[in-house]
């Protein structure tokens, strides 16, 4: 089935949304789009969908290759055919047939991602030969790097094409395209493959590591193969690690894994045979995967070294994952997540996440709570206790440890008090948890941000007065604090 009207219509409106000032001129095709013809039929008249490749090079350069119908020197493209899955599709098949490239030879650009770089209408001469009357050609243009430093050898399509040239950002034949390239050149478009990806090398620091069993269906990248929890880049992340919070967001809400720090990068291929660079962060986490509320893919398992040879693996997986364990040694002893079970802990038992939260006053009374990051997974652009998952470590000593590290607060383990314990749950499909909030009698320094990816500010605030966007349970220890109440609980049944 060729590529659909609804992700046809997509691919416009995100162009429309960075080039809206273009509406006008693609009135030609919104009309084709609202109609009930294929748009990529070259049978549907007064015109229809075609795809080009903007291939770019190290040196800024595009390839236009010379089409013997035509004379004209152009970008590789042409008409959409039924087996393509999606229009970028069609253009890397385009471009793979006219000039001889390999899917592989060719990456996606951190500038336009799957988004077309330019949408083109030119006028078609009349065809009597192939009776096809005049029309148009609806020309959606995807960039691409090249992933090799210096171009491939070219094998052009010796009967509809006469010639290749790379030309310059300046020198590109068509106008809408060279102001495209010119305008992008100054927002990084450099020829230069970076990762656009990201994914997750979780571990639980006793030897494990977390994976992803795949979806077995069309479109799904290696089907029914262990992979690594990740995806790709949206024009709306600020940075891979902010991509890599987010799609933990939605597929395995709740698992917030420590510690993501950059380990590597992962050589894979798109389900249209791109090269796909992933950048792949290592984080700590000891969870149930087997509790853990997964919304994309089959199933989430802990495996060991020692099992990845009777293993499916994606690629390369399995080299990441030695090196990673050669580099950190597993630590003694079982893993976090697993002790309580190994004791013989009764059926039923159900594991809790510990946090620990600080609750300081200033001597006007006021509390510091600091606004998480507008890309957090958990609780985006709203404000929080300094708060740390409690790891294999006594909860003082964790929080001591976090208020040095998140705020550059010194406080002695002598002068913490437990003032609030919070029992909550956000769904019945997520694991429970222990919020223990210790309120400090003393402390030096002034808090700083020392960790912007997670808290971007630290304020005080009256307790009578919170800002409006507060961790519901982090308002509900406050208030149980005021109220000189111990215990309180959420997502129980309220009480």
């Amino acid at each position: 089935m060729p590529p659909s009207h609804s992700h046809i219509r997509a691919t416009l409106d995100a162009y429309l949304n960075r080039h809206d000032e273009e509406r006008n001129p693609l009135e030609g095709l919104l009309a084709v789009l609202d109609g009930t013809e294929v748009p990529s039929n070259r049978a549907t008249l007064p015109g229809h969908v075609t795809c080009s490749a903007v291939v770019v090079d190290r040196d800024r350069r595009v390839l236009h290759i010379g089409h013997r119908a035509t004379g004209l020197l152009l970008a590789p493209g042409g008409h959409v055919e039924a087996g393509d899955r999606t229009l970028m599709a069609a253009a890397v098949r385009e471009v793979c047939e006219e000039a001889g490239l390999r899917p592989g030879d060719l990456c996606l650009t951190p500038q336009f991602l799957d988004e077309p770089i330019d949408v083109d209408v030119h006028d078609i001469d009349a065809n009597a030969a192939k009776g096809e009357p005049a029309h148009q050609h609806f020309d959606f243009r995807f960039a691409f790097y090249l992933t090799a430093e210096q171009p491939p050898a070219l094998a052009l399509q010796e009967k509809e094409v006469a010639g290749a040239r790379w030309l310059p950002y300046a020198d590109v034949r068509s106008p809408t395209l060279r102001a495209k390239l010119l305008a992008a050149e100054r927002h990084g478009l450099d020829g230069r493959p970076e990762p656009v990806n990201a994914s997750a090398l979780i571990h639980d620091g006793a030897g494990r590591y977390l994976l992803h069993l795949r979806d077995d269906r069309e479109g799904i990248w290696e089907p029914w193969v262990l992979a690594l929890l990740g995806g790709g880049r949206t024009k709306d992340d600020t940075c891979l690690e902010a991509t890599l919070r987010r799609e933990l967001a939605e597929e395995v809400p709740g698992l917030e894994p420590t510690e993501l720090l950059p380990f590597g990068v992962e050589e894979a291929t798109s389900v249209d045979g791109l090269a796909v660079p992933i950048s792949v962060y290592a984080g700590r986490w000891s969870g149930d995967a087997a509790a853990v509320d997964l919304r994309e893919g089959v199933l989430l398992t802990w495996c060991t070294v020692d099992m990845l040879d009777r293993l499916r693996l994606s690629p390369g997986l399995g080299e990441l994952i030695r090196r990673h364990a050669a580099e950190h040694p597993a630590a003694e002893g079982p893993p976090d997540d697993t002790y309580p079970l190994a004791s013989g802990a009764p059926p039923g038992t159900e594991l809790h996440i510990v946090g620990v939260h600080l609750h300081l006053q200033d001597d006007q009374g006021r509390i510091l709570l600091g606004l998480r990051h507008p890309d957090s997974a958990f609780a985006p652009d709203t404000w929080h206790f300094l708060t740390g998952h409690c790891e294999r470590e006594a909860a003082i000593d964790c929080l001591v440890r976090e208020a040095k590290e998140e705020a550059g607060l010194t406080i002695a383990s002598e002068d913490v008090d437990l003032v609030h314990t919070v029992h909550h749950v956000d769904s019945p499909n997520v694991r429970p948890r222990i919020a223990l909030v210790f309120q400090a009698r003393s402390w030096t320094g002034d808090p700083e941000v020392l960790e912007p990816d997670r808290c971007v500010e630290w304020r005080w605030w009256d307790p009578r007065e919170l800002p409006a966007a507060v961790v519901p349970y982090t308002r509900r220890a406050i208030d149980g604090i005021l109220r000189g109440r111990p215990y309180s609980e959420q997502g129980w049944g309220e009480r």
